[in-house]
């Protein structure tokens, strides 16, 4: 199987390129040849790609700056996707794009299920989800992967920026009223793998969501990693109205997942042995 991969340096992409199958290729492509900001080379490469299925891993991640720069954000996470997904369509290739939990608004605490109307906070969400809706509109075999708080040993993420602050701090204060589902990279990377197979051999994509059980607050999210990297420094609960940010963040980020499961045989997975990994890794 060949994957042409748009996203060389993010955390998923990354684990795309680094837990691939023996008889899996991939091919992953850095700014320097797919810029998102450029539209036609992104359809371009998926029009010369010698690729039997076509992974979008990259995305506009910045969530305050994408309230001030919410145009460029659109380009990047709804144009860029959007233009993918035809050139894909075009050729008949499945066309596997990442999502975010963000798209809602977060109110209740019930998860999400993909059906769910959605009504996203801020300009990153909003971005994300006019991305959803252009490949939709493509009309090719796609799937929608929406997934939350991804974690891993690679670039910036919650797990890194705790560790870093509990080696220098003795107590931190951690949001712990945003509840979700930390999802290792590893484990979409794997999915992803899973999926692009099942809809090479004609399975049905559409939207679905993957997220890390159990479901946990940053705050319980920190003291795991606390515990886990054998570190004393003290997580106390805070508000999010306590710390106010450019972007609003939702409070449930509860993701449904059983259509993954039942559609593709993806389970929910347990992101405490994920967070094991990756601090494993990281020690080394």
């Amino acid at each position: 199987m060949r994957l042409l991969v748009f996203g060389q340096t993010g955390q998923v992409a990354r684990e795309l390129v680094r837990r691939a199958p023996a008889d899996v290729t991939v091919t992953a492509l850095g700014r320097d040849v797919a810029n998102l900001s450029d539209l036609e080379s992104c359809a371009a490469a998926v029009a010369g790609a010698k690729a039997d299925a076509i992974i979008n891993a990259a995305a506009w991640t910045a969530v305050d700056r994408a309230e001030a720069e919410e145009a460029a954000a659109t380009v990047v996470n709804g144009d860029a996707p959007a233009a993918m997904a035809r050139a894909a369509a075009a050729r008949g290739l499945p066309f596997l794009h990442l999502s975010t939990d963000y798209v809602f608004d977060g109110a209740g605490h019930t998860p999400f299920t993909p059906d769910y109307p959605t009504a996203p906070l801020n300009a990153y969400g909003r971005s994300k989800l006019a991305g959803e809706a252009g490949i939709r509109a493509a009309r090719g075999p796609h799937l929608i992967l929406r997934t939350s708080w991804v974690v891993s040993a690679h670039g910036a993420n919650f797990v890194k920026t705790m560790l870093r602050l509990g080696r220098e701090r003795d107590v931190l204060r951690v949001v712990a009223d945003q509840i979700g589902g930390p999802t290792p990279a590893a484990a979409i990377a794997d999915a992803l793998f899973t999926a692009s197979r099942a809809m090479m051999a004609g399975a049905a994509g559409g939207t679905h969501h993957l997220a890390g059980a159990p479901d946990t607050s940053w705050a319980g999210l920190a003291r795991a990693v606390m515990a886990g990297a054998g570190l004393s420094c003290r997580v106390e609960d805070v508000l999010t109205a306590d710390y106010p940010t450019p972007a609003r963040r939702p409070l449930n980020s509860r993701l449904d997942c059983t259509g993954l499961a039942t559609v593709f045989g993806i389970p929910r997975l347990d992101w405490q042995a994920g967070l094991s990994d990756i601090l494993k890794e990281l020690s080394q």
